[in-house]
């Protein structure tokens, strides 16, 4: 018994001697006095007096020789955690930061320990104290990151939990997704509320494409066919879906083609733009790039198409940029579907420079079917014009001959011959207030002030096609010229 105890009741007694026997209730009170002291005092011993675990008692008694033992005395924070004795755990780490104050390991257990306190203001000023964020260990990362959506800084928060699925991209944490990630139903509800239409119902076929005779007897043949007989394909173990690719000049219409494709097995059309995907905070594309593939599947069949897919997939070789090299990777995870099934779902990239996209994308399963989209044939020029045309004041135009004329223009190029004959037309009208008809004259005009972009990179592309073409890759390029 300690002495505050043996004091305390002495006096007591002296009290009770000194009462008057003639009053009864002062006895009572001070009786029922003494058991309420004995209560508290019996609950106080108690709990400063919990068992600990052999453990724990095992290394007290050895810091109790070594108390500058730092490496001890983070065990024996940690079994305090593990054994959940918040306050003796923040003690022991405070005495560990005495001796070592940039102990960072010792940071993150008393992060712990508040956080399990519900101290989320003080978790927070534990690391907003530390200067070398770049190196901030996960777990105090983790807690702060909770600590921040616990104090309602929903904006830093996301800043952070970007920065943890950077360091450990298959992170996941209910909390924290519940808090701060979209899910996929979220992202569908949103579609389905976009008036604009993130998966649309392709109104084109390739009845509306001219000419590229082979190019769409290809894509029949590797691409429409297996989606039109899947039970056929199965048999043989070949998946419905996969990814192509398209490549060629710009302006050549990869764009119109994959959309072709996809009205001729009338599937749903996904056009997927590089704003749709990257994004500037740190771990957010590869969110959006998984994203965009679970739509796909949810509504398949589907045709997901990736304009300038070299800018997500460029050689990791020339990467300077670390986030770079993880959408990569991710996209390959998506194409490959390891944790989801792509069947159903065709892929299709389109690019100006194949040479620049990562080797990885052309192994087989993934972009193995690649497509040379070249300038349109002499049909298909003639085809455009009469098209673009259609809706403008024209007569006696000859588009055989105006066809002839324009080897190795682009769709782009012809539609940019017209727009120059038409405003020389415009022109005239705003001058006279007479409306003069475009004629075969004024486009062979035109003809001659603009010449075909698709030059240079036939240029660029010829000098890959003899000298870097060890796979056959370019064999078209070749042919072609």
């Amino acid at each position: 018994m300690t002495i505050q105890k043996l004091k305390f009741r002495q006096s007591v007694v002296v009290f009770a001697q000194q009462a008057n026997d003639n009053k009864p209730n002062v006895k009572i009170l001070l009786l029922q006095y003494c058991v309420v002291i004995q209560l508290i005092s019996y609950t106080y011993f108690k709990l400063t007096n919990m068992e600990y675990s052999q453990d724990i008692k095992q290394l007290q008694e050895a810091l109790s020789f070594t108390p500058d033992n730092i490496p001890l005395r983070m065990m024996l924070v940690q079994k305090f955690l593990a054994e959940n004795f918040l306050d003796e755990s923040i003690n022991e780490v405070q005495e560990v930061l005495k001796r070592d104050k940039s102990n960072l390991a010792a940071k993150e257990l008393l992060a712990e320990a508040f956080y399990k306190k519900e101290k989320y203001s003080a978790v927070i000023m534990i690391v907003e104290e530390v200067q070398d964020d770049f190196n901030l260990p996960f777990k105090l990362r983790l807690y702060y990151t909770k600590s921040l959506v616990k104090d309602g800084n929903l904006k830093a928060a996301q800043e952070e939990y970007q920065k943890i699925l950077t360091m450990s991209p298959g992170f996941s944490d209910d909390e924290l997704d519940n808090a701060l990630r979209l899910k996929v139903n979220d992202i569908l509800d949103e579609i389905e509320m976009d008036d604009a239409g993130f998966i649309q119902k392709s109104d084109i076929n390739f009845s509306n494409v001219g000419g590229l005779k082979d190019v769409k007897r290809e894509i029949n043949l590797k691409i429409i066919k297996p989606l039109e007989n899947p039970e056929i394909y199965k048999k043989f173990g070949k998946k419905v879906g996969g990814g192509i690719l398209l490549y060629g000049p710009p302006g050549c219409g990869k764009t119109f083609m994959a959309k072709a494709t996809a009205g001729e097995i009338n599937a749903n059309f996904i056009n997927v733009t590089i704003s749709d995907i990257l994004d500037m905070y740190v771990g957010m594309s590869e969110k959006n790039l998984a994203d965009t593939f679970d739509v796909a599947r949810t509504h398949r069949p589907s045709v997901l198409f990736f304009d300038e897919v070299d800018a997500l997939g460029a050689n990791r070789h020339e990467m300077r940029n670390h986030s770079g090299r993880h959408v990569i990777n991710q996209f390959l995870a998506e194409m490959d579907g390891i944790e989801s099934d792509n069947d159903g779902v065709l892929i299709i990239g389109a690019t100006n420079t194949p040479w620049a996209l990562d080797s990885a994308f052309r192994r087989p399963g993934r972009f193995d079917r690649i497509i040379f989209i070249p300038p349109p044939d002499e049909e298909a020029r003639a085809t455009i014009f009469e098209l673009s045309l259609k809706d403008k004041p024209a007569e006696d135009v000859d588009y055989k001959k105006l066809a002839s004329l324009t080897a190795k223009y682009s769709g782009a190029d012809i539609v940019a011959v017209i727009d120059i004959a038409t405003e020389s037309k415009l022109e005239i009208a705003l001058e006279t207030g007479e409306i003069q008809p475009i004629n075969t004259k004024d486009l062979v005009k035109a003809i001659k002030k603009h010449r075909p972009t698709t030059t240079d990179w036939f240029n660029t592309a010829k000098n890959y096609a003899l000298y870097s073409n060890q796979s056959g890759l370019y064999d078209d390029i070749l042919k072609y010229l």
